[in-house]
């Protein structure tokens, strides 16, 4: 199968779960919302990872050990993001976490978070546009 139609499968589920998290964050589910964020993220990284490496990314949901398997170059700022956003997939999850991470997850701290998760979708797109 074409790497193309497996990138543009991760592409569009992708951008299905962000138009997911938005509407969560709209409806006040705000930790829902970040776990939504994790996975646009994760998603966006695996088609990185088609394009770069191969056609079957690994199922991994830690955002920083599947970047550097993609092998996308990251900045301190960009890891240290990658290590918090893959903490929403975690603390919405796991019953132990998810208490604790509900009470976090007011509107300034989404807000905050979305906005970060925007600009990483954003620029991993942009690694997906250039050739």
């Amino acid at each position: 199968m074409d790497k193309e139609i497996f990138i543009n499968y991760w592409i569009d589920t992708a951008n299905r779960d962000n138009n997911t998290m938005l509407n969560l964050f709209k409806s006040n589910d705000y930790h829902w919302s970040l776990f939504m964020g994790h996975l646009v993220i994760e998603k966006l990284i695996k088609a990185v990872y088609v394009k770069n490496i191969d056609s079957n990314p690994p199922r991994i949901h830690d955002l920083l050990r599947l970047s550097e398997k993609a092998h996308i170059e990251t900045t301190e700022q960009q890891k240290d993001l990658l290590d918090l956003i893959t903490t929403f997939n975690i603390n919405a999850r796991y019953p132990d976490y998810k208490q604790s991470f509900y009470k976090k997850c007011d509107y300034d701290f989404t807000l905050t978070n979305i906005k970060k998760i925007e600009e990483m979708r954003v620029w991993l797109l942009s690694i997906l546009e250039n050739e």
